[in-house]
């Protein structure tokens, strides 16, 4: 057998998520982790499946919402709001890169009172009282940018599933504008259907 078809043997095996990079090396990856389209929390859905999740944060700052951001938050232009960006982690394996966007005047002490390697969700509910009441979420396949691939530790060339999510609290109220990139290699999505009326 020549070493090109072993080669793209190995590069389709690493597409389809059945070996990843390790170091140098190619390993057996792991069966992937299933996340349900749900307003459940990433450490929820890693912990289901018997996996301890894990963030790292990369910043979090504070800014004036530009109108695009304020076009689709509901935040008035101009009015201040925290950007949050950590890695996320299963395992302490990187598996991928999360964005949200929240008004200051919400939750004005993020920067002091908010465990940066916890849930956000679960920082809002029990320390704020916040609870979702909907959001509206948009998946796509993207590649990453090289600072992202870099930040989660892939090859630019590996597919990436990315979900957008604006989230409401139950009275209404916009709450967030999340943007967050999965492995497409360690991620699958999971929902639950209904006969439509």
């Amino acid at each position: 057998m020549s070493r090109e078809t072993v080669r793209q043997a190995l590069r389709e095996l690493l597409l389809e998520g059945r070996l990843r990079r390790q170091g140098r090396g190619t390993v057996v990856a792991g069966p992937k982790l299933e996340q349900p389209l749900s307003l459940a929390s990433y450490t929820e859905g890693v912990r289901r499946q018997g996996r301890t999740p894990g963030r790292h944060l990369i910043g979090l700052d504070r800014f004036s919402c530009p109108e695009a951001l304020a076009a689709e938050t509901g935040i008035e232009s101009g009015e201040p709001v925290w950007h949050l960006e950590r890695v996320l982690l299963a395992d302490d394996e990187r598996v991928g890169l999360e964005s949200t966007y929240v008004s200051v005047a919400r939750v004005p002490h993020l920067d002091a009172e908010f465990d940066p390697d916890s849930s956000f969700y679960a920082y809002l509910n029990d320390r704020l009282g916040i609870t979702f009441g909907g959001a509206d979420e948009r998946i796509e396949t993207v590649l990453a940018t090289p600072r992202e691939a870099l930040l989660i530790g892939t090859p630019p060339a590996l597919p990436m599933l990315l979900i957008h999510r604006i989230s409401r609290s139950a009275d209404g109220q916009p709450l967030e504008r999340v943007r967050t990139l999965f492995r497409g290699d360690r991620f699958s999505f999971t929902t639950q259907l209904g006969a439509g009326v």
